[in-house]
């Protein structure tokens, strides 16, 4: 039974949740004022300040050392993961746009953390590809194109270790996941990696509604 388990959050409701998390660090909240003003409209890809919160707490529970991004924009969720890791921790962030992440790169910079992050600009699936096929990772993060997200998991998947994390952005998709007379190829795609993980014996899954949805896979 699934009734009466769960909340649906007013505007109010939700100041209050993001009001009552540990979200209240200036210098993200500078990047996400600057992405605001630089990027318009585009700037509702930055991940929500409890989304960054959430990441950084799982990162740092797991004992994350080296992790890997795919999606960086203008960096805020890197700045999250990368905290989390110790001095001697790495995280490898994907993306293709040299606009966005000059931004990244500055606050990675106010930061103190760009001595943890190494910057790929190119397609994110020939970086991966590019990598060695044992085992690196402890951590990976998943928002980028949505046509190719399934790939991103696989090519994460079998990097990670065993009790690793890989969690995925906008898996309710603005509720059109729902919607069935949404066939666009991004929400194909996005139905298609929800249907999957679930039944995928290789991890245990579960979907959160906060922002625009996450899934967290634990590698057994």
């Amino acid at each position: 039974m699934t009734d009466g388990k769960f909340l649906r959050l007013t505007p109010e409701l939700y100041d209050y949740l993001v009001a009552h998390c540990s979200n209240h660090d200036p210098l993200l909240a500078e990047l996400a004022d600057e992405t605001a003003r630089r990027m318009g409209g585009t700037a509702m890809m930055q991940i929500s300040p409890e989304q960054g919160t959430l990441m950084t707490i799982l990162a740092r529970a797991i004992g994350a050392h080296h992790a890997v991004e795919v999606g960086t924009f203008t960096g805020y969720s890197a700045i999250c993961v990368a905290r989390a890791l110790p001095d001697d921790g790495t995280l490898l962030c994907c993306d293709v746009s040299d606009e966005w992440t000059s931004v990244a790169r500055q606050y990675w910079e106010k930061a103190g953390l760009s001595r943890k992050i190494t910057l790929k600009l190119g397609p994110a699936l020939e970086t991966l590809h590019a990598l060695p096929a044992n085992e690196m990772f402890d951590f990976g993060f998943i928002d980028a194109d949505k046509g190719n997200q399934s790939a991103y998991y696989e090519e994460i998947l079998k990097r990670l270790r065993s009790n690793g994390l890989i969690m995925i952005d906008n898996v309710l998709w603005n509720g059109e996941v729902l919607n069935r007379r949404n066939r666009t190829a991004d929400t194909r795609s996005i139905r298609e990696l929800n249907d999957f993980l679930p039944n995928d014996n290789r991890v245990d899954a579960v979907m959160l509604p906060i922002a625009d949805g996450i899934t967290i896979c634990r590698k057994k």
